[in-house]
């Protein structure tokens, strides 16, 4: 993946903000990235540039040679779809859909004929064989982060994109997540870019960077 003079301003009063200025970023395919940073920083702004889910005020970013902001908002979703998995730190579950069918949903949408099985075995994977049937409102943050994990590895991405996987965790919880994400990580060999606060969190990537003023600054 490659972002290239990658830059986003949104208006204040008269005039407007630069979030990210001209930013250059290449990650190796199956290298593991941590972006760290102060809160407002504009990490999860990056992210969600890198994955294509928001629009650059310049620049280009490209996965797999592909510049995903030559493409309309479908091509770009079809992207995502291919080649992209997603944690958020809000877990993002749809609340109607059971455990189960959660994790099932982007293999529906990529036309998978093996949905139910395929969703069933990873969340035996991430340890919720039990809890399958289970909504969302009814399992606990560290369950439904486990879900969320399982939805994003199901469809056996290249490239995996964690907004503050355990923000919203307590410490020990958090601490399993972490090690379910880079054990995941491993098997499917992903590359892995991921935004946090977590100095633990991100001494276990392969390569760090901290976003300053707009900018990229490596290393730290």
């Amino acid at each position: 993946m490659q972002a290239s003079r990658l830059s986003r301003q949104v208006p204040v009063g008269d005039g407007l903000l630069t979030i990210l200025h001209q930013l250059d970023l290449a990650i190796a395919s199956g290298e593991s990235v941590a972006i760290i940073g102060a809160s407002g920083s504009g990490k999860s702004t990056l992210l969600g540039l890198l994955a294509g889910l928001d629009r650059p005020t310049g620049g280009e970013v490209k996965i797999n040679g592909e510049n995903l902001f030559a493409l309309d908002e479908d091509g770009r979703a079809a992207l995502r779809g291919r080649l992209i998995g997603f944690v958020f730190q809000s877990f993002q579950l749809l609340p109607a859909l059971t455990a189960l069918e959660n994790v099932m949903l982007p293999l529906e949408l990529a036309g998978s004929a093996s949905a139910r099985e395929l969703a069933l075995t990873v969340l035996q994977r991430v340890g919720l064989g039990e809890r399958l049937q289970h909504y969302p409102k009814h399992l606990s943050g560290g369950e439904q982060q486990r879900v969320a994990i399982a939805r994003a590895f199901v469809t056996h991405p290249r490239l995996l994109f964690a907004d503050e996987p355990t923000g919203n965790l307590d410490s020990a919880t958090g601490a399993r997540i972490i090690d379910l994400l880079f054990e995941l990580n491993r098997e499917q060999g992903a590359t892995l870019v991921l935004v946090t606060h977590d100095a633990e969190l991100a001494a276990r990537c392969d390569r760090r960077l901290r976003l300053l003023d707009g900018r990229l600054e490596e290393p730290c």
